[in-house]
């Protein structure tokens, strides 16, 4: 949460930064829109992102070295797969009038991310909307990818973080899709049990991987809304407030992004995402597995979702409860092949059964 002086100093940064006349004569235009952790300004050709002065249990953004630092972090993170989108940090001044400058003079009150503007209609979400999509267009991301994830150093010291990521949000997927006000128990109680059953069970499985180095640190947050379908293909958004929300399993990370595509409407794209990092990391989890990590995504997103809920002022309050309810049907299909089943043969820890 934030203090009286924090909102009202973060709402004048927003003024001043809404103002075409802040970036100079170039500008005609200002688009601002707030996200849950940053205010983002499109402008014609470039985007600007400021962090909001927020703290909660998985970031801090709550002081201006922290925020800082964590620009210098976004920047260094997203050349890895956006080389060609992330520009700059750039400092936002006070001058002795108590004016804000950007590039002038006075002293840095905060920090800003400076972003080549994508083509909106060339991202993955919007292209999936539109039907002007190709299996060459994703099998280029997918390769992109595989490369990304091959290239990933191994993460056995700090692979524990990723088991522990896994238990710890679905104890509050649980807490959060159960809350009586939102009316989700009915539907949401069996997918639960299920991955919870799933989490136990297949720990073992979560752990060997680990020790096989299949576990690296990754993307963070891969969505369809990250992936702009140019030449080459840029991937942003990386998470860059939480390093041990990176630790992934890269099976898991790019099944979440089929799923996520096959929610808009586009199955067809999880199987070539998956085959082409199969391609160059031959050790796919087993069936169980992937499907403990899809019903886990799902229900992650069915929180995120009615989590708008909870926030003052609710944005949109008509739209997350819908949401959840799809990303919860999503969770039984990807758990539909494993639910059934109470006795299961063992399968390879590190390969296909």
């Amino acid at each position: 949460m934030m203090g009286h002086r924090q909102i009202a100093d973060l709402a004048a940064k927003v003024r001043f930064l809404s103002d075409p006349a802040a970036y100079g004569s170039g500008t005609t235009h200002v688009d601002a829109r707030e996200t849950h952790m940053s205010w983002v300004f499109l402008t014609d050709e470039l985007v600007y992102k400021l962090k909001k002065p927020v703290r909660h249990a998985f970031l801090n953004f709550s002081t201006i070295a922290r925020r800082h630092f964590y620009c210098g972090e976004e920047l260094r993170l997203n050349a890895r797969l956006a080389a060609e989108t992330y520009r700059r940090v750039l400092p936002l001044r006070r001058d002795v009038s108590g004016h804000f400058t950007l590039g002038g003079s006075g002293r840095v009150v905060d920090r800003l991310v400076e972003m080549k503007r994508l083509p909106q209609g060339d991202m993955l979400d919007a292209r999936i909307g539109s039907g002007r999509l190709t299996a060459a267009e994703i099998n280029e991301v997918a390769k992109t990818l595989a490369a990304f994830y091959v290239h990933r150093q191994v993460e056995i010291d700090d692979g524990g973080a990723y088991p522990r990521h896994l238990i710890g949000e679905q104890r509050i997927n649980r807490a959060i899709l159960l809350k009586p006000e939102f009316a989700l128990a009915d539907i949401a109680s069996g997918p639960l049990d299920i991955v919870d059953a799933l989490l136990q069970r297949l720990r073992p499985r979560i752990e060997a991987r680990i020790l096989c180095g299949a576990i690296v640190e990754g993307h963070g947050d891969l969505r369809p809304e990250h992936v702009c379908l140019c030449q080459p293909p840029q991937i942003i958004d990386c998470l860059e407030f939480n390093r041990s929300m990176r630790i992934v399993d890269p099976f898991d990370e790019i099944n979440y992004l089929g799923l996520e595509c096959e929610m808009l409407g586009a199955p067809w794209i999880r199987p070539l995402l998956v085959q082409a990092l199969e391609n160059r990391l031959p050790d796919r989890p087993d069936a169980e597995l992937l499907a403990l990590y899809g019903g886990f995504r799902a229900l992650l997103g069915a929180r995120l979702a009615v989590a708008h809920l909870l926030e003052t002022p609710i944005r949109h309050p008509e739209k997350w409860r819908p949401q959840a309810i799809r990303y919860i049907k999503q969770a039984e299909r990807e758990i539909f092949s494993v639910r059934s089943r109470s006795v299961r043969k063992s399968t390879p820890v590190c390969g296909d059964a």
